[in-house]
């Protein structure tokens, strides 16, 4: 797996991260989702140079140019329901993209630390030959990650995968290159060291899923 952490460098998107964990910040649900989406479209952005181009022929009102323009056939999956944001600030460079959505939850077993990731929806087209974009904020042990690749077999295989997230764990990004194949792309805008006894990133910001929908029961 490349990875490709923003966090190592010192650009715009530091601001954004630094929204995104404010505890007074987050309080603007709004202004929350807002970050994410523009921290996806600077990873997208990004995401794009590593892409196949071919030269095609444009005619203008006044003669004709010819342009390096991408040609793959991308697949752009939102881990519901925290990755909807992102996805939605990737999909604002990637318009003709096809989309895939995939509900993904914690299950905690007899209400204490061990839990499991429960997949219970999935809607996609076919992979097969095509670049998957999976799109989840939050890579925290890396075992959504790993449920939804494994879901996402069954729609066959592509020849790419990139992964788009905000904030990771040193363990779980550990753990996605052990599962992914080696060829795999992670786009990243930081990386903690510290996971929780509960699976949750230290520092981190919390949970992305509430602070940018609102808590669930």
């Amino acid at each position: 797996m490349t990875i490709h952490n923003f966090g190592e460098n010192n650009t715009i998107l530091n601001q954004f991260i630094a929204e995104l964990r404010d505890k007074e910040i987050q309080k603007d649900s709004m202004r929350f989702r807002k970050n994410i989406e523009r921290i996806g479209e600077i990873l997208g952005y990004e995401m794009s140079k590593t892409l196949v181009y071919s030269d095609k022929t444009i005619n203008t009102p006044l003669g004709s140019k010819v342009m390096a323009l991408p040609e793959n056939d991308l697949v752009l999956c939102a881990v519901l329901r925290a990755g909807l944001p992102l996805h939605q600030g990737v999909q604002n460079y990637f318009d003709t993209a096809e989309n895939a959505f995939i509900s993904a939850f914690r299950k905690h077993l007899n209400g204490g630390e061990v839990f499991e990731v429960v997949v219970k929806y999935l809607a996609s087209p076919t992979l097969t030959d095509k670049t998957l974009v999976i799109i989840d904020p939050m890579l925290a042990t890396g075992k959504t990650l790993e449920n939804t690749y494994k879901a996402m077999q069954g729609h066959g295989k592509p020849k790419q995968i990139h992964i788009v997230s905000v904030i990771g764990s040193k363990k779980g990004v550990d753990f996605a290159k052990k599962t992914f194949p080696g060829n795999t792309h992670l786009w990243i805008a930081a990386i903690d060291d510290e996971l929780n006894d509960y699976g949750y990133i230290v520092p981190g910001l919390g949970d992305a899923g509430d602070l940018s929908f609102g808590i669930k029961l």
